[in-house]
């Protein structure tokens, strides 16, 4: 094997030294307050045995898609939900990617022009970031659910540019943001896209399956209908793998036709889809209890942080996601050590991934944790900080 290039190591050397170098980490048995699987269905047998019952209703016997969607790779379950996503999340049409990486790369590469205007929120997942640094429309990011700083940028950016009737502006949040947990004002953004003629998007991807009925954030709000476009996505609470954009029909066309990631890639497997759709006839049999579980696990997790005074170093959030500051990546890495000793998966987030100074630790919580994991894992907390 050739040696690595001496610019790489170089970087890696760096990674090492200031705490931030990543490596895969193993299965464990901890208690899970690490994972996306909000609603704890990647853990729900009957899943599986409705994928399978699919599969056999539908006569579909390949374990492979066998290429890309606009070669072979559109087998007959893709039509079946994407028109069920689009019923289910109260929009005209529904495309399916392979994750929500895909997704954001594909919308976001191809859909602003080079005459366009980006703007986003500065917290924004780095799938869409990626995704408009592809593209060649100009973009500016706005400081975090800061509405007023978003005028300020907007009116900025036309008085340098001087709009002209071929530009088109580009709003982009998310319902619920996946390192703090919390919600920008989407009735408010709407106005705002409204009075500037903008195209608001919004990524749902942590808040897919559990509002609205099991739908998302935008749909509770009665929103669908003011949105240019929203990302969905299954590998979170739905406990599956593959995202969705929902918009209008003439953006599925067209996203059909220019979005890379969705034409250069091989296609779901039927079983991946037939998985996907499983989990939504699940969420609406037995799925909505957990639903409930779940929103009663945040208001007592909540409730637990305030009891326990911590509540000023954690990141305000009514969402499954709650963040505890702890500046520093040694000092972030050190507390996660001792709640892993304890038991409890419980992950650090890092600089360079969050701001120097906003390292965290990350509790993801779910339907199925239990009131006396939660407190136990807060007075972890509490006896590292005695310590």
């Amino acid at each position: 094997m050739g040696k690595l290039p001496s610019k790489l190591e170089s970087k890696l050397t760096e990674r090492s030294a200031n705490q931030s170098l990543r490596n895969l980490p193993e299965e464990t048995d901890r208690v899970d307050f690490s994972s996306n699987d909000y609603l704890g269905f990647t853990r729900e047998s009957m899943i599986s045995e409705m994928t399978r019952e699919l599969l056999q209703e539908n006569g579909e016997p390949r374990h492979g898609a066998s290429g890309s969607r606009l070669l072979s790779g559109n087998h007959a379950l893709y039509p079946k939900l994407e028109s069920f996503l689009a019923k289910h999340h109260r929009a005209n049409a529904a495309l399916v990617f392979n994750s929500g990486y895909d997704a954001n790369l594909g919308l976001f590469s191809s859909v602003p022009q080079r005459e366009d205007l980006v703007f986003y929120d500065e917290l924004i997942h780095a799938s869409i970031r990626d995704g408009i640094k592809m593209g060649h429309a100009k973009s500016y990011k706005f400081a975090h659910k800061d509405i007023q700083d978003l005028q300020n940028k907007v009116e900025m950016s036309l008085r340098a540019q001087s709009r002209s009737l071929e530009t088109e502006i580009y709003i982009v949040t998310e319902s619920v943001f996946s390192m703090d947990g919390d919600s920008p004002d989407l009735k408010a953004l709407v106005q705002f896209s409204k009075e500037y003629n903008a195209h608001l998007i919004v990524d749902e991807a942590h808040a897919t399956g559990i509002y609205g009925d099991g739908s998302d954030l935008v749909c509770e709000l009665g929103l669908q209908d003011e949105i240019f476009a929203r990302v969905i996505t299954f590998g979170k609470a739905m406990g599956s793998h593959g995202a969705a954009i929902l918009g209008s029909e003439d953006l599925k066309t067209y996203l059909i036709n220019f979005a890379r990631s969705l034409i250069y890639t091989t296609a779901l497997s039927p079983h991946s889809v037939a998985g996907i759709m499983a989990s939504y006839q699940f969420l609406e049999v037995e799925g909505m209890g957990q639903v409930k579980k779940l929103k009663k696990n945040i208001k007592y997790f909540k409730e637990r942080i305030r009891e326990e005074g911590l509540e000023g170093d954690f990141v305000e959030s009514d969402s499954a996601v709650h963040c505890l500051i702890v500046a520093g990546n040694h000092q972030a890495k050190s507390m996660a050590g001792h709640l892993q000793n304890a038991g409890f998966d419980v992950k650090p987030i890092l600089s360079p991934t969050v701001k120097l100074g906003e390292e965290r630790l990350r509790f993801c919580l779910h339907a199925f944790n239990t009131e006396a994991e939660m407190n136990r894992v807060l007075g972890e907390i509490k006896k590292y900080r005695s310590r």
